[in-house]
């Protein structure tokens, strides 16, 4: 991470946390797509239930993550968000990871996942940083965060709350 992003009262990801993110990356989770840090999102197509709990996330969602501040990504939508440059994105209401769906090419029920302020998220390396998506809630969160924000997790550490306040826990 670039001390220049990092506040004095920032919070630090457990060192806990950190090291499961190491574990999971050796252990084979999925290595897919990759992150060019661009306004540029894809805005899900989530059923309507997802859709208000996407709207009701937007609402809360942090001024600043990591220090760095919010951005409208385009095309403009209550279910994406993004801070700094190159970009931490936000998208509400995507599909369940392939990981997780049976069928997928590399599908695993066991897959790994990591709790951050108490909210499950699976990560996914990327050429450049990580993909996490909320695991064990009614709506799947994905933030992407690229490299240069390392150790990549710690953005989920702003986000926490605002998905625990807005996304009820449960298997969608």
């Amino acid at each position: 991470m670039n001390s220049a992003h990092r506040s004095p009262t920032r919070r630090i990801v457990s060192t806990s946390a950190a090291a499961a993110l190491l574990v999971l990356s050796a252990a084979g989770c999925s290595f897919i797509g990759g992150s060019d840090g661009s306004l540029s999102l894809t805005v899900p197509k989530p059923p309507a239930e997802t859709a208000t709990l996407c709207r009701a996330l937007h609402k809360e969602l942090p001024k600043t993550v990591e220090g760095l501040k919010q951005r409208t990504p385009k095309p403009a939508s209550e279910l994406t968000a993004a801070w700094g440059d190159p970009a931490i994105k936000l998208r509400c209401g995507v599909a369940k990871p392939a990981v997780l769906t049976p069928g997928a090419e590399h599908y695993n029920p066991y897959a790994p996942s990591a709790d951050i302020n108490g909210v499950r998220w699976l990560p996914e390396q990327q050429d450049d940083g990580y993909r996490f998506t909320t695991v064990l809630r009614k709506a799947y969160v994905e933030v992407t965060v690229p490299g240069k924000y390392a150790p990549e997790v710690n953005p989920l550490v702003d986000l926490a709350s605002a998905v625990k306040k807005t996304v009820p826990e449960g298997v969608v």
